[in-house]
């Protein structure tokens, strides 16, 4: 098999900054190249510099050891805690009572903390859970939806050295019995129920479930009164959120730990469908996600920084709660769908909220591009000045539609690329960057990206080939709980010595970078090696197509070809305004072959109202192929509507 993606989308759109945005930014194009400088001739010394804009307890002995690579040890040695970083000093300073979080419930109900209250509220719950018995190293499982008690639950677990495991809301009583069998927690947080597109969602009677269901240390559930639900509460283990924190001292001593200490765990499934716990650490994690989030985000005193990840998700960890933290910014939080009541939600709370930066993902921007632009245009977004995406590849068009629509062409939209694995940005625009849609531009200064073919060798531009990166980063997973050699496997061993996030891309002629797709997703048509991306960023340029998915299916004639999964917007005629479904279908393979040229051959088009999406908003592929070819299609407790499907 050959080592090399083939190149089959042009975009030649390029979009500069704005003067306004130029002249404002923080790290202008000047900054920029000498911090790329400063990084390529010492990149350690570039990372320290970093951390010496965070608080430290003790200095480290080393920025990074690399003694027993691939587990790096960063700012070994070092005394820190992230909360201290996220909380603690704000309240010596002006921020402490800046507002530190906002939260809008879907009902409509709101909550506003400022760094003093949220402190106060952290301390109090740090001291609930020592008073559990909760100790250092121990793990804290947090099975929560959107809230301010989510926050603090993970601020607090930090607190005191203990290790959270945020499990997300909508997953399953399996699901999350398997994640409490792996982590083993000693204490559970979670809450009765809460609101989701309409409706009350019942979250204890799952943990009830889950708990008859596995092995486990688990010695308290603490229960958050969220939607005054009715729920069966265990006497010798259940207590209610508003009981064990009545009468909480509002102090608690914050634990010194090792800046290798593990912060929290994170159970991603990736495409196997088995969930992995993936380590982040207190001292390189803050570290990285501190300077990604100042650098890209451009951070300014009077900012509403938005990211509508859930916090049980790594964005949410990074760039919800810790990230805007550490930066002394206000960070909104919702609890509830995008689309309730109506399409024009979150457009709503832009307005209503003042937001300045929106960070969010292309299937959220697709999702709304199906209503057509009526609901932005009936609210006032001007406040925008940054937008930024994440969690897959944005085709052109949204990304386009995204720029125009909500950031009014005046808001540079930052297109960023990272994983759970990272903990950080990796590769992204910054505001004063020139912008082409579609890809995700250059590396973070600091961050030594290349494209390679499967021996490793550099590929010229316009190549496409295997994403790697070649040095260690401060935000970087520790190892995959319980499981080392798995992270030496998955990881390091295809391209020993470098890390393998599993994505393929190629460079232009600019040296800006091009995501295309997960590199067990690339399909052979007639010797062709092509990235569903691509396929997928074609499909989408059609004006009828609001969402797709590519897989490849056997050819007798060209060995693979691309079968593609669709849906068409909401607001036209029954297939894009053809009589026929077929004549939909020809139509899309003929604009196919036109935007990416006779290779990509599309065998055919299934049209559907619903898409299997994780809860990150990726298509997952994997379910397509297995419905297609009539196979199990595994766990699919991850999927976007299946846990609310539960009764």
């Amino acid at each position: 098999m050959r080592g090399t993606i083939d190149n089959l989308l042009v975009e030649e759109r390029v979009f500069r900054p704005l003067p306004r945005i130029a002249a404002e930014a923080t790290v202008n194009p000047q900054d920029i190249l000498a911090a790329r400088k400063h990084a390529d001739a010492d990149w350690k010394g570039f990372w320290e510099e970093a951390a010496d804009e965070l608080q430290w307890f003790r200095k480290w002995e080393t920025v990074v050891d690399e003694t027993n690579a691939p587990f790096y040890r960063w700012f070994s040695g070092a005394r820190c805690n992230i909360v201290h970083n996220a909380l603690d000093r704000h309240i010596e300073t002006v921020n402490k009572n800046r507002l530190a979080l906002i939260w809008e419930g879907e009902p409509g109900d709101t909550r506003k903390l400022t760094y003093f209250e949220l402190y106060r509220e952290v301390n109090r719950f740090a001291n609930v859970l020592r008073g559990l018995g909760v100790k250092k190293g121990e793990r804290v499982l947090i099975y929560m939806p959107s809230l301010p008690e989510t926050v603090i639950a993970m601020l607090a677990t930090a607190k005191i050295g203990a290790v959270h495991s945020v499990v997300f809301a909508g997953f399953s009583s399996g699901a999350l019995a398997d994640r409490i069998e792996d982590a083993q927690p000693r204490a559970i947080v979670t809450v009765d129920g809460f609101y989701r597109n309409g409706r009350v969602i019942p979250l204890k009677p799952l943990v009830d479930e889950a708990l008859q269901h596995c092995h486990s240390l688990v010695e308290a559930v603490v229960v958050v009164h969220r939607a005054h639900l009715d729920v069966a509460m265990h006497d010798d283990r259940d207590r209610w959120w508003h009981d064990v924190m009545l009468h909480q001292p509002t102090e608690a001593l914050t634990e010194v730990v090792e800046a290798n200490d593990p912060l929290f765990m994170l159970y991603t499934s990736g495409t196997t469908g088995k969930p992995k716990g993936i380590v982040h650490s207190h001292g390189g994690y803050m570290v990285g996600v501190h300077r990604t989030l100042n650098w890209v985000f451009d951070l300014k005193p009077t900012d509403i920084f938005w990211c509508t990840a859930d916090p049980g998700w790594i964005t949410g960890h990074s760039y919800v709660i810790y990230g805007p933290l550490m930066a002394g910014t206000t960070t909104l939080l919702y609890e509830g769908h995008p689309l309730y009541p109506e399409a024009g939600r979150l457009w709503s709370m832009v307005e209503r909220w003042g937001v300045t930066i929106l960070y969010t993902v292309p299937t959220l921007i697709r999702m709304l591009m199906r209503f057509g632009t009526q609901y932005p245009a009936g609210h006032d977004l001007t406040t925008l000045r940054l937008l930024g995406t994440v969690g897959e590849p944005i085709s052109p068009e949204a990304w386009v539609w995204f720029y125009k629509n909500i950031g009014r062409g005046q808001c540079p939209l930052l297109d960023t690329w990272w994983q759970t694995e990272t903990g950080m940005i990796m590769i992204s625009p910054l505001p004063v960057s020139l912008l082409k849609p579609g890809s995700v531009t250059k590396p973070m200064p600091g961050i030594d990206v290349d494209v390679v073919d499967e021996q490793g060798n550099s590929l010229p531009p316009r190549t496409g080939g295997y994403l790697v990166i070649k040095r260690p980063w401060p935000a970087m997973m520790s190892t995959v709980f319980n499981d080392h050699a798995a992270y030496v496997d998955m990881y390091w061993s295809q391209f020993p010595g470098w890390y393998f996030p599993g994505d393929v891309a190629r460079k232009d002629d600019d040296g800006y970078i091009w995501i295309q797709g997960r590199a067990d997703d690339v399909i052979m048509i007639a010797g062709h090696r092509v990235g569903t991306a691509e396929l997928e960023a074609a499909l989408s340029s059609h004006p009828a197509v609001a969402e797709c998915g590519v897989i490849g299916v056997p050819d007798e004639i060209r060995g693979e070809v691309a079968k593609a999964f669709v849906m068409l917007h909401d607001d036209l005629p029954p297939f894009g305004g053809y009589v026929q479904a077929d004549d939909m279908e020809t139509e899309l393979m003929e604009h196919v072959r036109r935007e990416l040229g006779p290779v990509a051959v599309l065998k055919a088009v299934e049209f559907r109202k619903e898409l299997p999406k994780n809860r990150s908003g990726k298509i997952m592929r994997r379910i397509l192929r297995a419905e297609e070819f009539g196979e199990d299609v595994g766990d699919t407790s991850t999927l976007e509507e299946g846990p609310f499907c539960l009764r």
